[in-house]
């Protein structure tokens, strides 16, 4: 199968699903949107908000090539893993229970939120865009070579779904990192140094190298 990305369907209409809507329709994509309500309901927000997007239902953003889910945490058991099960999916999500509270899906589970996201889905679940501010998707975005380029680390337990990810993020216009199997996301889960600071390729780098977690995980 082709790593190729035509088609990006984002799952979830909140601030980071749609600023990484509008980058990925800069950067050529056709992209569909989705959420829980009838694409009917979600046209006109999706045609003002995110111009070029198609507001479509559930399943179809499922298909497209590349899937992000970008809806709350809490929320992921709304997603059906019936459609979703095999693809390349860019999990943005984090549990940070100071903020949003404790669920007990990821307090009593000594996974990563990644990874009961991937054993929930049965997809090919990336780690990435978690640690980079919805605002800052649209305006750190450089092109290669840019000494002010910035970087993003991604996680994942498949090699074709890191070829293709990095592929995607590289055109959105950051330096992909690859931080190793998924349950390396943990050294870029929030309140960590990684989640709480921009950096480039390099910094990054030297960053997940040092990170205890992500070598012991």
């Amino acid at each position: 199968m082709s790593n190729e990305i035509r088609t990006v369907g984002i799952l979830g209409a909140g601030r980071v699903g749609t600023a990484i809507a509008r980058k990925a329709l800069q950067a050529g994509y056709d992209v569909m949107i989705a959420t829980s309500k009838p694409a009917g309901e979600i046209s006109l927000i999706v045609e003002i908000v995110m111009p070029g997007a198609r507001a479509v239902e559930a399943a179809e953003a499922a298909a497209a090539d590349l899937v992000i889910v970008a809806v709350p945490l809490h929320k992921y058991r709304t997603l059906n893993p019936d459609m979703l099960a095999g693809k390349t999916v860019i999990d943005v999500m984090n549990y940070w229970a100071p903020i949003d509270g404790e669920v007990d899906d990821f307090e009593n589970d000594p996974r990563t939120s990644s990874e009961v996201i991937q054993g929930y889905l049965g997809a090919k679940v990336v780690k990435t865009f978690n640690h980079i501010g919805y605002h800052e998707i649209e305006s750190d975005g450089r092109e290669a070579g840019d000494p002010l380029r910035r970087a993003l680390a991604l996680a994942t337990d498949h090699d074709d779904a890191r070829a293709m990810v990095s592929a995607f993020i590289e055109r959105l216009g950051f330096d992909p990192v690859d931080a190793g199997p998924l349950s390396a996301g943990r050294a870029y889960q929030p309140g960590t140094r990684i989640f709480n600071g921009a950096y480039n390729e390099a910094q990054l780098g030297q960053l997940l190298k040092e990170a205890p977690d992500a070598a012991a995980a």
